[in-house]
């Protein structure tokens, strides 16, 4: 079965920071496959700003040879891409010049049936005045939308000041603050499994699952990124995108699939998270920082080798582990471990809900004694739902208990290409469909929850844990979970 492709509106699609990375990596590549699988055509234009002094010439001679690196052959049909790129247009402005504006305005349509979307893709400190801009020179619509790339502050009060700017100018229905991890096929299918089967949802408490476990693990080092010594783990990854993953595997039955229906759900959760504070920082927190070790055969460097001089020193976390309590019926006592690093071992992003044993085994005499169920639901690379389970090993001699598993593999069940988070996303904003981006009072929540832990590290005198790079992070991420009694999911079942 095919996917159903539903064509969006004509669109002005403004993207601020049209040079960087993002566009280029990410960006330009999810609008060429929803171009070539027909949700728009050319009728819908994606117009470029950035200081830099480009043509549209060369503009659309970037967003080509984006496409070359970074789709894949088969899609790259000549015809095809010849007009996907004529929809691409620049402006070179600085954002920060109030008098740089005029041709953007020129390049504006009026006609109230092609959407108006500002995506921005710079600095945070740039999304107020880009959007002061956009009110005072007129290019507001209370139908244009916003969108806006993380990190959306440092902290809870910075965090604030970014949103009172933005909201100054575009109305909390306008604005999607956008997080890719809830644009992927399987984080979408969480819902589906939840609240599209009969089968979980009666078991979704405390009264059957022990723990749950969130990984978002990466092999690659921070390298150069220079904002991320700035950031670090806790502020990059878990905040964010973790905090994100638990609330919709914690959160109650929505209403309906109506956006603020399943906001409202998840902001629930990030209210019943008990805080960590104080001296619980210690007991329920882990941060390590990666040194040189090997991944993949290959040699790599540690993290301080990789910091320029005036950085080294650095105390900055690249891995973070956490034990969360929701506090709540249904989540009562079941710990909720969340980690995620640079440098690991593997490249994984799963959640497993690991359920309760059995209360009774009628199996004393069978070899291998009954294990308890594991639902794994991997978010990348492979996507898939995974379900461990107890049968009897075929053939004659007794009782053999063995664990095996269904599993349902996207690429082996629908034999199609599974598309990336951001071709859901950047057309979501067209669609006006808000379901998968950031509320304003969610992103202030999980700040909220994240600040004392932040706080507490930058007071504490001691390092973060050191890991050699290519194993499963510092000694003490397993200490946190194995003194409770369990052991950590290492990915490869």
């Amino acid at each position: 079965m095919s996917s159903r492709i539903i064509p969006v509106q004509p669109f002005d699609y403004v993207v601020f920071g049209a040079t960087g990375d993002l566009t280029r990596r990410k960006l330009i590549p999810a609008l060429f496959h929803r171009f070539y699988d027909g949700q728009f055509d050319e009728r819908s234009r994606i117009i470029g700003v950035s200081r830099t002094a480009l043509s549209d010439a060369d503009f659309q001679k970037t967003a080509r040879e984006a496409v070359v690196e970074f789709v894949e052959k088969e899609y790259q049909d000549k015809k095809v891409v010849d007009r996907f790129i004529s929809c691409f247009s620049y402006i070179a402005n600085d954002v920060t010049d109030k008098n740089g504006w005029a041709e953007l305005e020129a390049s504006l349509r009026s006609e109230p049936e092609v959407v108006r979307a500002f995506y921005l893709a710079v600095a945070p400190s740039l999304f107020g005045p880009i959007c002061d801009y956009l009110d005072q020179k007129g290019y507001w619509r209370r139908d244009a939308r916003v969108v806006l790339e993380k990190p959306l502050g440092h902290d809870l009060e910075s965090s604030m000041e970014i949103n009172d700017s933005i909201s100054e100018v575009f109305a909390e229905d306008q604005v999607y603050r956008i997080d890719h991890y809830l644009g992927k096929e399987t984080v979408q299918n969480l819902l589906a499994l939840r609240f599209g089967n009969i089968l979980f949802e009666p078991i979704w408490d405390a009264a059957h699952i022990d723990h749950v476990q969130i990984t978002v693990a990466e092999e690659v080092g921070a390298g150069a990124r220079g904002y991320y010594d700035e950031s670090g783990a806790l502020r990059d990854m878990v905040q964010n995108h973790l905090m994100q993953l638990l609330c919709l595997v914690a959160m109650e039955p929505p209403a309906s699939d109506d956006a603020n229906a399943l906001r409202d759900e998840k902001l629930k959760v990030l209210r019943s998270l008990k805080p960590i504070t104080g001296d619980a920082v210690a007991k329920m927190t882990v941060r390590g920082q990666y040194r040189g070790g090997a991944v993949d055969g290959n040699s790599v460097p540690g993290y301080q080798e990789e910091l320029p001089d005036d950085k080294k020193g650095s105390k900055t976390e690249t891995f973070v582990a956490i034990k969360a309590e929701v506090e709540n019926w249904r989540w009562a006592g079941v710990p909720f471990y969340l980690r995620t690093g640079k440098r690991l071992s593997t490249r994984v992003s799963e959640i497993v809900i690991q359920f309760r044993q059995i209360p009774h085994s009628i199996f004393d005499h069978a070899e291998g004694a009954p294990r308890p169920n594991k639902l794994i639901i991997r978010l990348q690379p492979d996507e898939g739902v995974k379900m461990l389970m107890m049968i009897k090993d075929p053939g004659p001699g007794g009782m053999r208990l063995r664990e095996v598993p269904l599993n349902l593999s996207f690429a082996e069940t629908f034999h199609e290409r599974t598309p990336e988070a951001y071709e859901r996303l950047l057309l979501d904003v067209i669609r006006g469909n808000q379901t998968l981006f950031m509320r304003r009072d969610e992103l202030e929540a999980a700040w909220r929850w994240i600040d004392p832990i932040r706080e507490a590290w930058d007071d504490a005198t001691d390092a973060p844990q050191s890991y050699t790079a290519g194993t499963w992070g510092p000694t003490g991420s397993v200490a946190l979970i194995e003194r409770d009694g369990r052991t950590w999911h290492e990915g490869v079942e």
